[in-house]
């Protein structure tokens, strides 16, 4: 196990270029399995969870190949059965993706409960609910047993926007028979790159971008040449951790349209960037204060789905908050359990009050201090590093696997803006 030995204090400077999304390279991974030609995946981040799921693509036959950096080939023709390894799904969330891909192509998938971070209930009731509307049968006996005869189009109303069900269900109608309109689906950015992935590939998807899909199934799909997009979650950290360490950092290859939202919530931190030509410049000097909502009242800062401020950044803006002016409420109405680490912040030295699972009163600046701490999960993982970054002295962040899974080469591209991080076994 690898642990990050961090002495704070350091700005950060100079230039870093944003990863492909996690969120997109992983879908798209497992729609690769949908055709019988090779489909070449660019942009693809050096990542633990990839690496996983390309480890499910070879145990089930598939041939995958690394071109060159973030860049590989998937060739799904030698795939011959449905049944995802259990030591391989308990790795990653992202196996349960392989339902709606295995399912249309082979009427059949066996798939144990995926993994993932641990950060409250996350349900896969709507994943059933889909697949169920479009033919499939579902039985749980210590795997989810997926079969049907053939999947038929349908009218679908999701019981709420999740991102992944929505995936497996837009892959799964991709190949069925006739039309299916899906209503109430996620739209984050990686959606909408699986989407246009599935359609280089030859499926006929319209609406991408908006919450109702309308898919018109065709009989097979063939291969493609995608590049994904840029990860606007990595690129909201490397934004957080300029702004307090007090440094000037410069971010390529990103899409402005998908910090929309993002912009908004920074700014209530008096945090602001420009973007020219896909490159966002974060200066030093950022005023790092509390605007207040009218009549002086407290701002909020809020999770909801896209085009809402997405969820996996509520960890990265509490940390931020805490070396902000003023008093601000983070609301994270998703996940019951990822505010947790808030008590990890508070030992070291950060003002924070934890008024329920959901919410968390910050106020600052708190003069952190260094410590030991375990990631989490990934998002709180990085959001420990951005704290050990701007906190005074030393600390060890241990089960640093958690932060790998989401960030490429995270410890080598911080020490190349430096950033005084070393990487230890430990």
């Amino acid at each position: 196990m690898y642990q990050y030995i961090i002495e704070g204090g350091h700005p950060v400077k100079g230039t870093v270029r944003a990863s492909g999304n996690k969120n997109a390279a992983l879908p798209c991974i497992a729609a690769a399995l949908m055709a019988r030609e090779p489909v070449t995946l660019r942009n693809i981040p050096e990542i633990e969870d990839v690496s996983v799921m390309l480890d499910i693509c070879r145990a089930l036959g598939a041939s995958v190949e690394r071109l060159d950096k973030n860049a590989w080939r998937i060739d799904a023709k030698g795939v011959a059965g449905a049944d995802v390894p259990g030591a391989l799904s308990a790795k990653v969330r992202a196996s349960i993706l392989f339902a709606g891909p295995l399912l249309a192509r082979f009427g059949r998938v066996s798939l144990p409960p995926p993994g993932g971070d641990v950060i409250g209930r996350r349900r896969l009731d709507t994943h059933l609910l889909a697949l169920e509307e479009l033919g499939a049968r579902i039985e749980i006996n210590g795997a989810f047993e997926f079969t049907a005869n053939k999947l038929v189009g349908a009218d679908i109303f999701l019981d709420e926007a999740s991102v992944t069900a929505t995936e497996n269900a837009v892959m799964a109608a991709s190949l069925a028979e006739g039309n299916t309109l899906l209503r109430n689906v996620a739209s984050e950015p990686h959606v909408q790159d699986l989407c246009r992935l599935l359609n280089a590939m030859g499926a006929d998807i319209s609406g991408i971008g908006s919450n109702i899909l309308t898919i018109k199934g065709v009989k097979a799909l063939h291969g493609a040449d995608y590049a994904i997009g840029p990860d606007f979650m990595e690129i909201g950290s490397f934004i957080g951790l300029a702004a307090v360490t007090r440094g000037e950092l410069a971010i390529e290859g990103v899409v402005a349209d998908d910090l929309r939202m993002i912009k908004l919530a920074f700014a209530k931190l008096g945090i602001t960037w420009s973007i020219e030509a896909g490159r966002l410049l974060v200066r030093a000097g950022q005023a790092l204060r509390v605007v207040p909502d009218l009549g002086g009242q407290i701002p909020k800062i809020d999770d909801a789905p896209w085009p809402g401020f997405p969820p996996d950044l509520t960890s990265i803006m509490t940390v931020v908050a805490t070396q902000v002016e003023g008093t601000v409420l983070i609301h994270e109405k998703m996940f019951e359990s990822r505010m947790f680490f808030v008590d990890k912040l508070i030992g070291m030295g950060a003002k924070i009050v934890l008024c329920d699972p959901h919410r968390a009163v910050v106020s600052g600046p708190a003069r952190l201090q260094g410590s030991e701490l375990v990631s989490p999960d990934v998002r709180a993982g990085m959001a420990m590093v951005i704290a050990a970054l701007c906190a005074e002295g030393q600390s060890t962040i241990k089960n640093v696997y958690q932060i790998e899974r989401g960030y490429e080469r995270i410890s080598e591209r911080l020490q190349e803006l430096g950033a005084r991080i070393e990487r230890r076994v430990g």
